[in-house]
C-alpha cells in the first residue's frame, strides 16, 4: 500500500519503521528538519519538510495515489485539517487521526465526523488507550501486560519469572501433565536481550519476561501457577491528572468495587477541574516528589503507585520513592525514553509503559488487510499479537496446524470456536469462522494478511 504518515515524531517514526518492514511505500511530512532527517537517514522511506496540512505538500506526497492517510501530529486540529483535505481534494480511501482533546472526543461534538463533516474513518485518543492498557494491568495483578482478544475470551499476558517461580526450570511438556486443565499456551520469552519461541522441551528460566496466550476465565488460576498469588489492589494512588491519570481513575471508579483512588496533581486549576469530574477519587494538589504531600496521601498505605506524568524522570523518581517506603506495593511509571528500561530493575520498579506503541498498536489494527482483528505489538513492534478470523478461501481452511506450512516464526496460541476456546496441538484442524489468536514476527506481517486474506493480495 501507498501510505502517507504526517507526523514525525515518537508515534510516526514507530509506525513508519514498522509499516516500511512490511514493504509498504511510506512517505512522511513534518515540519521539523531534524524529525525527517532522522527518518531518512534510518529507514527506507521518503521524507519531506513541510505542513501537512497544505493541499501542495501532500500532493508532493503522492496524495493522488494514496491508499492510506495516518495523522499524527502533535496538534489535533491539524490532523483534523489533514484527513478533510485527504478526502475532500485526493480521495484517499483511508483515513486515521490522533485525536487528544477531551471537547473533540466526547459528548455531542463527537458526531463531526462522518462523510458530510470531518471525515475521519478511524480516530485514536492515545490517552484513552493508555490508560485502557494501564487498567488491564492493575486487573491482572502479577502480569505485565495483560491484552484482551476474541471477544475478550482470550488473553495475552506478561509474566516475569521471579527466583521463587514454582514452574520454572520445568520442561514445558512437563507443565501440560501437571496442570492438565489448564487452557495456555506459552510461546516465547524475552530473554537476555532477545526473544526466542519456547518449544516442548525448553524450560521458563529466573529473568524471563514470558508471553503466553491463556482462556480469560483461567485468569487468576493461572497467575498464581507462576507464583503471583495477589488480590487485585483496591488502594491506588496516582501521581499525575492529566488525561491519562483522569481517564484511569474514571475506569477505576466504574469498574473496582470498593477501590479508594488518589490522584495527586501539581497544577491547581487542573486538579480542580478533574476533582469536579471524579466521583470518589480523592484529588490532591501538589508536587508528587513533596515529602509532605505523599504523606497527605499517604503514599504508605497505597497498595498500587502510578507515575503517569509528562516527565519521565518524575515518574522514575516517584515510583522510587515508594519503593523506600519499605512496605510491599506495585509500582508502574510511564517512560517515553526506550533506554529508561535498563534501568527497572536496578531501580526496582515494577513495570515501566511506553505509550508509544499503545497508540501504535491501535493504529496497526486498521492498517492490516484480510479478517486480521486486533493487533498488539510488543517489544518495539518487532513481534505482533494478532486476532484473524478463518473464512472460505484462507489457506489454512480444513487443514491441520502441523500440514498448514506457516512460517517458522509464527506461533499459534488459541482458538476461539463458537464461544469456546481451544488451546490447540499440532493436530489442530481449523474451521470456518474460527476466531485465531497468534504471534508473528514483523517480517511475516506480509504473509500473515495473505494467509487470512480474503482474497490474497
Amino acid at each position: 500500500m501507498n501510505i502517507i504518515i504526517c507526523g514525525a515524531g515518537k508515534v510516526g517514526y514507530s509506525i513508519c519503521k514498522q509499516l516500511s518492514a512490511q514493504d509498504h511505500s511510506i512517505t512522511v511530512i513534518d515540519q521539523s528538519t531534524e524529525d525527517i532527517k532522522k527518518i531518512n537517514d534510518n529507514q527506507d522511506v521518503k521524507g519531506i519538510v513541510g505542513r501537512a496540512s497544505l493541499p501542495s505538500v501532500l500532493e508532493s506526497a503522492g496524495a493522488e495515489s494514496a491508499d492510506m492517510i495516518i495523522a499524527v501530529t502533535r496538534n489535533d486540529e491539524t490532523n483534523m485539517v489533514v484527513c478533510q483535505l485527504a478526502s475532500s481534494l485526493f480521495n484517499i480511501p483511508k483515513k486515521i487521526a490522533r485525536i487528544r482533546s477531551k471537547d473533540f472526543l466526547e459528548g455531542k461534538w463527537n458526531k463531526l465526523y462522518n462523510k458530510s463533516n470531518i471525515p475521519i474513518d478511524v480516530i485514536i485518543s492515545p490517552e484513552i488507550e493508555v490508560a485502557k492498557s494501564l487498567y488491564r494491568r492493575l486487573e491482572a495483578p502479577g502480569a505485565l501486560d495483560n491484552m484482551p482478544f476474541a471477544e475478550n475470551k482470550v488473553k495475552m499476558l506478561e509474566i516475569a519469572i521471579e527466583k521463587n517461580c514454582p514452574i520454572a526450570n520445568i520442561p514445558l511438556k512437563n507443565l501440560t501433565e501437571k496442570f492438565p486443565d489448564f487452557k495456555a499456551n506459552i510461546i516465547g520469552a524475552f530473554r537476555k536481550d532477545k526473544f526466542v519461541f519456547l518449544k516442548k522441551n525448553d524450560k521458563m528460566l529466573e529473568g524471563d519476561n514470558v508471553y503466553l496466550v491463556i482462556s480469560g476465565d483461567q485468569l487468576n488460576q493461572i497467575l498464581k501457577a507462576f507464583g503471583y498469588d495477589e488480590k487485585i489492589a483496591k488502594k491506588i494512588l496516582i501521581i499525575g491528572g492529566g488525561n491519562i491519570g483522569f481517564h484511569l481513575a474514571k475506569m477505576l471508579e466504574n469498574n473496582f468495587e470498593g477501590a479508594r483512588v488518589k490522584i495527586i496533581e501539581k497544577n491547581k486549576k487542573r486538579a480542580e477541574e478533574i476533582a469536579s469530574d471524579l466521583s470518589s477519587s480523592i484529588v490532591i494538589n501538589g508536587d508528587g516528589l513533596d515529602d509532605d504531600i505523599l504523606k497527605e496521601a499517604n503514599l504508605e498505605e497505597s497498595e498500587t503507585v502510578l507515575a503517569l506524568t509528562n516527565d519521565d524522570e518524575n515518574n522514575i523518581m516517584a515510583c522510587v520513592l515508594a519503593e523506600k517506603t519499605g512496605l510491599q506495593k506495585r509500582t508502574i511509571a510511564i517512560v517515553n525514553k526506550s533506554n529508561y528500561s535498563l534501568l527497572q530493575n536496578s531501580l526496582n520498579i515494577d513495570d515501566l509503559v511506553d505509550p508509544r506503541m499503545t497508540t501504535v498498536s491501535r493504529i496497526m489494527v486498521h492498517v492490516h488487510r484480510g479478517t486480521i482483528g486486533t493487533v498488539y505489538s510488543i517489544l518495539d513492534g518487532e513481534y505482533e499479537f494478532i486476532e484473524a478470523k478463518i473464512l472460505e478461501k484462507s489457506e489454512l481452511l480444513n487443514k491441520k496446524i502441523k500440514e498448514s506450512n506457516l512460517p517458522e516464526h509464527i506461533r499459534i496460541g488459541a482458538i476461539l470456536r463458537k464461544k469456546k476456546v481451544i488451546i490447540p496441538r499440532s493436530d489442530f484442524i481449523f474451521e470456518k469462522d474460527d476466531l485465531v489468536v497468534f504471534l508473528a514476527k514483523r517480517e511475516h506481517l506480509k504473509e500473515v494478511e495473505n494467509i487470512f486474506s480474503i482474497n490474497p493480495v
